[in-house]
């Protein structure tokens, strides 16, 4: 029997866990032993033979999910057996269909329709001498002679067909690239990298010019140190927004100081301002020096080249917050516990919804009972993946319109 329906055998009456590897070969109880690196007869869609050793891991983990088992199979170096083939690899095995197109049986070779190899190599030097009936082959597929009262002699079927292979097709024929080389494609990457650094530039002349307006501000409002009261300035720096509803000063964003939320003092810079989500514990490791008292965050990437950068201070702490600094919190990332708002100057959770904006951070696999408290609130559920890094820029770029609009309706009220 070959390796192929051996398997398939075992799993079938549900014998896997009589598939023990001794060495190099897998030893199916004992019927059979097959060397672990022995080619079966199931070919991928990308048009390779999947060994026995790579079908016995498979089936022995089908039950997981697929990055689980991509990732235990490379820390194993086992190939893998791909996306795409899973589910039918999987019904073959299991019994739910008889037979599959990726089955690729190796057909006997008669002597009238063998083509001689170059070498010399002749297929009649492996028959055993006797009677021929007396050699047959065990199944379509099986490289093994089964001769009666004699030792078994093993054929190289596959090494027959490639001897007698011919190319038909080179790297540019299947590409369809004849007379073509692939300079235009060095050029368009060139010029694509070339405008990604310098959207990047004008991205940080963007941060330098927000910098500086605040800077400017800030010493237009707080005037000359020793004489600002007989001169008549104001000694409080002011930073007007539109409208006299926001308050004077940088708009405030509130975060959660507990841990068990997803953003927090130490992760919320990157997560605004690169679009990258890290977790907190890892930022804490990383960080050097005390706790932060208060972040700066600024837009950095937008599809509007000419606009302004908006700087916004991040607090953890509302109990540290004056009367008048209320006034300039715009947003609030919410923990999902009642608690959090203990002390708040607003009534409810209508009244606080109403003048500030409430984020909700989860991950997209998480329980819906995570959520339950938040779906009763006038927040915004903002999902990103646990691994899926290069996602968070869209998450990030949702806060950011969500929180443009809210500041712009709140400054035209």
């Amino acid at each position: 029997m070959d390796p192929l329906s051996a398997l398939r055998d075992f799993t079938i009456r549900g014998e896997l866990d009589k598939i023990v590897r001794v060495n190099d070969e897998f030893r199916f109880g004992t019927e059979y032993s097959f060397p672990c690196s022995a080619e079966t007869a199931y070919r991928s869609k990308q048009g390779n033979l999947y060994n026995l050793e790579t079908l016995v891991f498979y089936i022995q983990n089908h039950h997981r999910r697929h990055t689980e088992y991509m990732h235990n199979s490379l820390s194993l170096r086992i190939p893998a057996v791909t996306f795409t083939d899973r589910k039918p690899l999987l019904d073959y095995l299991t019994g739910k269909v008889s037979t599959s197109d990726s089955i690729v049986w190796n057909p006997p070779k008669f002597p009238d329709e063998f083509r001689p190899d170059p070498s010399g190599f002749d297929p009649d030097s492996t028959k055993p001498k006797g009677n021929a009936n007396d050699a047959v082959l065990d199944e379509i597929g099986d490289a093994h002679f089964s001769i009666k009262d004699k030792e078994t002699e093993t054929v190289d079927y596959m090494g027959i067909i490639r001897s007698v292979e011919k190319p038909l097709k080179d790297r540019e024929g299947i590409l369809e690239c004849k007379n073509k080389d692939f300079y235009s494609v060095l050029v368009a990457a060139t010029k694509r990298e070339e405008e990604r650094q310098r959207l990047e530039s004008q991205q940080r002349k963007d941060g330098l010019v927000a910098k500086s307006r605040l800077m400017g501000a800030e010493e237009r409002g707080l005037g000359l140190s020793y004489g600002d009261e007989m001169m008549g300035f104001d000694s409080k720096p002011k930073m007007h927004l539109k409208g006299s509803k926001l308050g004077e000063g940088v708009p405030i964003i509130l975060v959660p100081s507990a841990f068990q939320t997803l953003i927090t003092i130490y992760n919320v810079k990157e997560f605004l301002e690169d679009g990258v989500f890290v977790p907190t514990d890892v930022k804490v490791k990383q960080m050097k020096g005390a706790r932060p008292e208060c972040v700066t965050v600024q837009k950095k990437f937008s599809r509007d080249r000419d606009r302004v950068v908006t700087a916004y201070e991040v607090r953890d702490k509302p109990s540290a917050l004056k009367p008048e600094d209320w006034d300039r919190v715009v947003a609030v990332f919410v923990l999902g516990k009642e608690w959090q708002f203990k002390d708040w100057p607003f009534k409810d959770h209508v009244e606080i919804f109403n003048k500030i904006i409430g984020f909700f951070m989860r991950f997209e696999d998480d329980s819906v009972e995570s959520a339950k408290i938040v779906k009763q609130w006038n927040v915004k559920i903002i999902s990103i993946s646990k691994n899926k890094r290069h996602q968070d820029r869209a998450a990030a770029l949702e806060v950011w319109d969500r929180l443009e609009e809210f500041v712009r309706g709140r400054s035209h009220s």
